[in-house]
């Protein structure tokens, strides 16, 4: 689980440099590279892939993927709070969706 919140974060950060760069006007590409926000996102999916490595060392890829789906509900809440975005009634419906599909694949086996 903490996986998936860290990969949220990642978006947050991502989301935040990309609307750093866009103000900055300029090439995209090169105000990205100088948002310390993208650079901090980097270095954290760098070491997500390195701890999602270590979690397929201990655990069944096909029990440990459902729990990255997690994102996709921590990420909405984290962009509302963060960065004032709103969530709509279908994300809420798709969100509650992917949370009663984990609950199957956990309490299914």
């Amino acid at each position: 689980m903490a996986y998936s919140l860290m990969l949220a974060s990642g978006q947050i950060l991502f989301k935040m440099a990309a609307e750093d760069a866009r103000e900055r006007g300029g090439s995209f590409v090169v105000a990205l590279f100088l948002q310390p926000r993208f650079i901090l996102a980097l270095a954290l999916y760098g070491a997500l892939t390195l701890l999602w490595t270590w979690i397929l060392s201990k655990v069944p890829l096909s029990r440990a993927y459902p729990f990255v789906a997690l994102a996709f509900v921590v990420t909405p809440i984290l962009a509302n709070w963060l960065l004032g975005e709103r969530i709509s009634g279908s994300v809420m419906v798709g969100t509650a969706l992917v949370m009663a599909g984990l609950m199957v694949v956990v309490y299914g086996q």
